[in-house]
């Protein structure tokens, strides 16, 4: 005996040490992992799926974002003109001298705009406008006096302006024109740039980030910076007002937003939870044991995440949190046999009697939750991944760890509550199980039908991510300001060679064009075409010249010279056209410094094994009334492709939904087998009983552990319906998750049957503590400012509570019970 009791002890010891060790290892790993850069991940797009059909329409929106997320904007605005000048300065300077930014540009270094000229003047017998093309084809010697006698004695001469000598007839002048750079509502004044509107002045203020707008490291520093700089500013000059805007903004807001509700949902999960275990084990000892259990599955699962992804989305910290509810289940379940055994306990034997019901309840738990691995949203293949290896570890532990924390027998049992709960149990089983199942089910059906009647859904993913009411209302005060629309839907152009690209882009432009003298006008838009012309379009403005300008020398050179030209002006300008010239190129356009706010637009090479390159073009003024038009556009040209990622989600979240539906309906199948083939492996039995009964009935046993939860998905979905509440993906998501928990009441009750020495008002209380434990995890999801798990938490939680309700009609009848 003294050696039984030695080896059960070291056996105890041993497996106490193991899952010591295990904790210590997933612990370390996780505090390694935040120690360094945060692997918090605060960037939205990255919870949406890839979405476009072309890899490099994928590529260009992750090109943008990444392009443009580095970048703060500041709208410093008085009404006193001199007031917001010199506040800008301000600001400028202390966000520079914070050490925040990569760089901050308040007022404007002098710049010569001969620079831009000056690029383009080698080329300038290629660069023609439509205007002067068509001029050109017609052109005559008179028409080319006038050209020449307007272009001289013109008091008018734009910023981008050529000289005489350089450009005669001033064709370069007028294509530098039609440049798109002054795109918005800005002027330069003083060394700044500033926008007047009404009798307010605004000045912009740009800054760019040492790193990404996602780590939690620069969105404290940013944060810091400009909240001293604002205060500042606020003492100097009170009547300004400052606009931000930038993506470093809404990911801080973001996180900010989701540990709010992860303290939130964790603490009073944990402390409804506590005070609900204790009411009713009256044990700390017993509540602590079941936040160990449940600790341990969280751990191994922020570690197997943290493993497996790299990052961790806010979508899957905020429903980590919500995950107690669920992993305490299983030790809630061991812990109702423990002191339902009294004093005849036996912790081995205890693991054994629980083993089937909880193996029945993950099973079905992990269908749930690996049904979301198959859609293509990274957040929620993250969540599954959290979810499952939370719950297996929280399982292994009630296995193997609780009976070795747990080798003695309870001091106190609530017996008078178990008595209390099976004399309910009875009373409600009487009241909707047996044969009353297939008329409450019928009952619960007809009533649920209208509703089905009324259900709508609406995808749009603006209503799933919620952004920050006052950060809208400053971008919109800054886009407002500036003139431009910074719209996400744009063009993709792509090609085999850089000229292929241009040419397409070109092609593209005129479509746009066209479309402005049309209902459907978009406005102005943004190309790189604009900038750098094909070779092919370069080399016909050569060809145009050449042609019907240059084709007669003399003829030129004496209008050049009546005019007032010099003969050795005219001389050289016209040798320069027989120059051989290369026509520009990208890389030529892209060296220049003063094209950096534009290089966005032009991607390069995006796929090095087809060698295929890509551009974009941003339009400014798409609304849902010309969007089909711009589409129709796209498709007329080869290579292009028009990308809207919002509706392009929106899309996707629309086909999904429809497609959860046959998963949930194939899962309920699945569910159903499962829970046959359990139940007509064993029979329905008594305390004492042998007696096997038909195959039908064994089917039967089956059929009626699954009805509670497919009855809650039913009344679930009717309660949508009459709410005239709109589904969407995540709804139907969640009732994956109502099938794969819910239905774990009904097998804890008949199970509870099934065992000979089982206490079904111990279980019966275990079934409705875990299904308030999980209402309090998961039903916090509910009051989420996140709308997506705000509809993820009010699915489950009705869910939920229809499922344990309806828990009873699983249970064999008293006289199967009793055969």
């Amino acid at each position: 005996m003294d050696v039984l009791q030695h080896r059960s002890a070291r056996h105890t010891w041993g497996v106490r040490a193991a899952w010591l060790l295990l904790a210590l290892v997933a612990a370390l790993y996780c505090g390694w992992r935040f120690a360094g850069p945060s692997p918090l991940q605060t960037n939205l797009l990255a919870l949406l799926p890839a979405t476009e059909a072309d890899p490099v329409a994928e590529k260009a929106v992750d090109a943008l974002a990444s392009a443009l997320g580095d970048r703060t904007v500041f709208l410093v605005t008085s009404r006193d003109d001199a007031h917001a000048k010199a506040a800008a300065k301000q600001l400028g300077a202390s966000l520079q001298k914070s050490g925040a930014f990569a760089s901050v540009t308040a007022q404007l270094p002098p710049f010569d705009l001969s620079r831009i000229a000056a690029l383009y003047m080698p080329y300038r017998f290629g660069l023609l406008t439509t205007a002067d093309r068509d001029a050109i084809s017609s052109a005559s010697a008179s028409s080319l006096q006038d050209t020449l006698a307007q272009r001289i004695y013109s008091p008018l001469r734009g910023g981008l302006a050529t000289s005489l000598s350089d450009d005669p007839f001033g064709w370069l002048e007028h294509w530098l024109g039609n440049l798109p750079l002054a795109t918005s509502n800005l002027e330069f004044e003083d060394g700044l740039l500033v926008s007047h509107q009404g009798n307010a002045t605004s000045v912009l203020v740009v800054a760019t980030l040492p790193g990404s707008a996602y780590e939690t490291k620069t969105q404290h520093a940013v944060l810091t910076a400009v909240s001293q700089g604002e205060s500042a500013l606020k003492q100097a000059f009170p009547d300004v007002s400052v606009a931000r805007t930038g993506a470093v903004f809404y990911a801080e807001s973001a996180r900010s937003a989701s540990e709010r509700e992860v303290h939130v949902i964790g603490i009073a999960s944990l402390l409804g939870i506590a005070l609900l275990m204790m009411w009713v084990f009256r044990s700390p000892r017993l509540l602590l044991l079941g936040f160990v259990s449940t600790a341990l599955g969280i751990l191994c699962a922020l570690a197997v995440t943290l493993l497996v992804f790299d990052k961790l989305h806010l979508l899957t910290l905020v429903f980590g949190a919500s995950l107690i509810g669920e992993a305490v289940d299983y030790s809630i379940q061991y812990f109702v046999v423990y002191l339902g055994a009294e004093r005849d306990w036996d912790a081995r034997r205890g693991a054994r009697a629980v083993r089937p019901a909880l193996a029945v309840a993950l099973t079905t738990s992990l269908l749930g939750y690996a049904i979301l691995t198959w859609v293509p949203f990274p957040a929620l293949k993250q969540i599954a991944c959290f979810a499952m290896a939370g719950i297996v570890t929280a399982f292994a532990s009630v296995m193997w760890l609780l009976p070795a924390l747990l080798p003695s027998p309870p001091r106190l049992s609530p017996r008078r509550l178990f008595v209390r709960a099976a004399q309910w149990l009875g009373v409600w089983h009487r009241a909707i199980g047996g044969r009353r199942a297939w008329f409450v089910a019928a009952l619960l059906l007809a009533a649920a039908i209208p509703g089905w009647l009324r259900l709508t859904s609406d995808d749009d993913i603006h209503l799933l991510i919620q952004r920050d009411a006052s950060l809208v209302a400053q971008e919109d005060k800054v886009r407002g300001a500036v003139g431009v629309d910074n719209s996400a839907q744009f063009f993709v152009v792509r090609g085999e060679t850089p000229e292929t690209v241009l040419q397409r882009a070109e092609a593209l432009g005129v479509k746009l064009d066209a479309l402005n003298s049309t209902p459907n006008k978009v406005g102005g838009y943004q190309s790189v075409a604009q900038f750098v012309p094909s070779a092919r379009q370069q080399n016909e403005g050569r060809g145009l010249l050449a042609q019907h300008v240059f084709a007669d020398p003399a003829a030129l050179r004496a209008t050049l010279l009546q005019a007032g030209f010099k003969d050795d002006v005219a001389n050289a300008w016209i040798a320069a056209q027989t120059k051989p010239q290369a026509p520009l190129t990208v890389e030529r356009w892209l060296a220049a410094p003063w094209s950096q706010p534009y290089r966005h637009l032009w991607l390069g090479q995006v796929d090095a094994a087809s060698k295929a390159y890509a551009a974009v073009v941003i339009p400014q003024g798409v609304t849902p009334r010309n969007e089909p038009a711009l589409m129709a556009a796209a498709r007329a040209v080869p290579g292009v492709v028009f990308v809207d990622k919002a509706a392009s989600v929106s899309k996707l979240f629309g086909a999904y939904r429809v497609d959860s539906g046959w998963w949930l309906g194939g899962a309920l199948t699945l569910v159903l087998v499962l829970l046959i083939v359990r139940y007509a492996a064993q029979p329905a039995a008594s305390h004492d009983a042998r007696h096997a009964v038909s195959f039908l009935q064994r089917v039967r046993g089956g059929v009626e552990v699954t009805l509670p939860v497919l009855l809650a998905v039913g009344v679930t979905l009717a309660a949508f319906g009459y709410a005239r509440v709109p589904l969407n993906l995540f709804n139907w998501l969640a009732l994956m998750l109502v099938l794969g928990v819910g239905a774990n009441y009904a097998v804890f009750l008949r199970e509870g049957c099934l065992r000979a020495d089982a206490d079904l008002g111990a279980v019966w209380t275990g079934v409705l503590l875990s299904a308030a434990t999980t209402l309090l995890s998961f039903g916090m999801l509910g009051m989420s400012a996140m709308p997506a798990l705000k509809s993820f938490g009010a699915t489950l939680a009705l869910g939920i509570a229809v499922s344990v309700l309806l828990a009873p009609i699983g249970m064999p009848s008293e006289s199967r019970r009793s055969a």
